[in-house]
């Protein structure tokens, strides 16, 4: 499916502030937040798409490759897949995890009980691989290069400097939340200090600034299977983006497009190239070259043949993904009708016309001699 318009998704104009994104995705995000529709997934998805619009908004270099190429032009990129992550993954990604959990009494419910258990899965990544009609009809390896934030090597993603610990956050006493106000309306969010890990880091680790992560240039080889589709997914496991405490890493998908072929178009594993034939061709019939993935190959015309008509090659097609069995290739044929003739080429067909007795045009004269005769008859 077609995605919509970034701007569109966040109902903001093209010219809108950084802030002016924030405030509609938050306000957007309140409206369709999974523990205020419980139970819907359609407001579960625009949940995702409105993340993943902000996503790209509020970073300016995605932003404007976005607004110069389009979807197109963050192709490549590392975007995260909304789509496969859970919601409560989303709020922490942004820096709303406070303003979330003031408004739902924690992420999504993971963390009402207290600071995250254990090890957590890192984030999913994806990517897109262009592949020719003869590479899908075939099979092929595919080299591809992404960045991601890996965990840093020198802190091995404590985040703390050589040599020290992170320390116990004295605002929440290593709980990660924070209670506010009292009584039956009493509200729990994410501890502002530690942003919900317990934990503070004193000495940041140089090298990440105390993030953890740095990022990281990555290159992979896949493997495509023949006979896959436009916007597939090829997933590689484990090339994603690391996980929290050591969790495992998430995976990347490559998601497949296709390139435009000179004569030939997809059509399921049918592929279709239109051929142009001239009038006496369709008329008297002959024998045709015609464009396919392994060169041309001939193709017999019968007398008589109509503007548009079809014609198939059995098992020149693409491979079916599961079956392995190919498609056909269809042939349309048009026929053309010739611009220029020269005098034989008129006189035989204007003779041609009279057999099948029908009106043509008169032969057409030129325009002076039209003009001489005009003027010499009122001379």
């Amino acid at each position: 499916m077609a995605k919509r318009d970034y701007y569109e998704v966040l109902g903001v104009e093209k010219s809108a502030s950084a802030d002016e994104i924030k405030r509609a995705y938050r306000r957007l995000a309140i409206k369709y937040h999974p523990d205020k529709n419980p139970g819907d997934k359609e407001a579960e998805a625009k949940f995702k798409e409105c993340a993943e619009a902000y996503e790209v908004l509020s970073d300016a270099e995605k932003r404007k490759q976005y607004d110069q190429f389009g979807h197109e032009g963050l192709r490549g990129s590392s975007m995260h897949d909304f789509s496969r992550m859970n919601v409560e993954d989303i709020f922490s990604m942004f820096g709303f995890e406070d303003f979330f959990g003031g408004m739902f009494g924690g992420a999504g419910g993971r963390r009402r009980g207290g600071r995250r258990a254990g090890p957590t899965r890192g984030y999913d990544l994806e990517t897109g691989v262009e592949l020719t009609l003869n590479e899908i009809a075939q099979g092929a390896e595919k080299t591809i290069e992404f960045t991601r934030q890996d965990r840093c090597s020198d802190c091995e993603g404590s985040g703390a400097a050589r040599g020290s610990q992170p320390s116990r956050c004295t605002v929440c006493g290593g709980s990660g939340q924070v209670a506010k106000g009292g009584g039956f309306f009493q509200m729990v969010s994410t501890c502002p200090q530690c942003h919900g890990s317990g934990q503070v880091i004193t000495r940041p680790c140089p090298k990440c600034k105390g993030s953890g992560h740095v990022p990281r240039k990555r290159t992979v080889t896949i493997k495509i299977p023949p006979g896959v589709h436009e916007g597939q997914g090829i997933r590689v496991a484990g090339e994603g983006e690391p996980g929290q405490g050591g969790g495992p890493h998430g995976d990347l998908y490559c998601y497949v497009r296709i390139k435009a072929h000179e004569f030939l178009e997809r059509d399921g594993n049918n592929l279709i190239a239109v051929v142009p034939i001239s009038m006496t061709q369709a008329a008297l019939g002959a024998t045709i070259d015609v464009p396919s993935l392994d060169g041309t190959k001939q193709l017999k015309i019968p007398p008589g043949t109509q503007y548009g008509s079809l014609f198939r090659i059995r098992g020149q097609g693409l491979p079916d993904m599961r079956s392995g069995r190919k498609g056909d290739q269809l042939v349309q044929v048009t026929v053309e009708t010739p611009a220029r003739l020269n005098a034989r080429q008129e006189e035989l067909l204007r003779e041609f016309a009279q057999t099948e007795n029908v009106d043509v045009s008169p032969k057409s004269q030129g325009f002076f001699d039209k003009l001489k005769r005009h003027f010499g008859n009122h001379g």
